[in-house]
């Protein structure tokens, strides 16, 4: 994939640190998008993602007062949202096992570690939009399918023994 590919996409930057919204607005500029909004908090980033409806959104996971986590889960799950399919990258230098699997399980598409650099966002836009993941709907949990090796030797229709039939979306 191309910067030329990414010249139609629309982004959504949430977070609270005014620098770090330019940072990323300007390095989404220089990959060929220019249709960014920016919002300064989770509250904000809800009601831009149901005004401007952006292809993907951009997140921080330490912000205030709603964090990147809770403003993922508001996006996947509430009976409001404008779009829970959106693919969100969430954007952190919190890259602990336990914050990861947190906004992997809060729905989040694809992690972000800063420092950021163009090419790593590039490779995170790059897998969204070439590799869009199937959406997983069960009791637990609503997302992008979050397991992303699928063997070659695994013959049976569910990749673990306890797994049962989730309503699967392809978006």
């Amino acid at each position: 994939m191309t910067k030329a590919h990414f010249d139609d996409l629309k982004a959504l930057v949430v977070d609270d640190n005014a620098h770090m919204r330019e940072l990323l607005h300007a390095l989404l500029n220089v990959l060929g998008i220019r249709e960014v909004v920016e919002a300064a908090d989770g509250e904000a980033g809800y009601a831009a993602l149901a005004q401007y409806q952006p292809d993907f959104i951009l997140t921080d996971l330490a912000m205030q007062p709603v964090d990147g986590i809770e403003f993922t889960r508001r996006v996947r799950l509430s009976p409001d949202t404008p779009n829970p399919f959106v693919p969100i990258i969430m954007v952190s230098g919190h890259t602990e096992r336990n914050r990861v699997e947190a906004a992997r399980d809060a729905g989040v598409t694809e992690m972000l570690a800063k420092p950021i650099t163009t090419q790593s966002l590039f490779a995170r836009i790059a897998e969204i939009v070439e590799h869009p993941r199937a959406f997983v709907r069960c009791d637990s949990y609503f997302g992008p399918d979050r397991r992303r090796r699928h063997g070659d030797s695994h013959s049976g229709p569910w990749l673990r023994f306890d797994d049962s039939a989730p309503d699967v979306v392809t978006i």
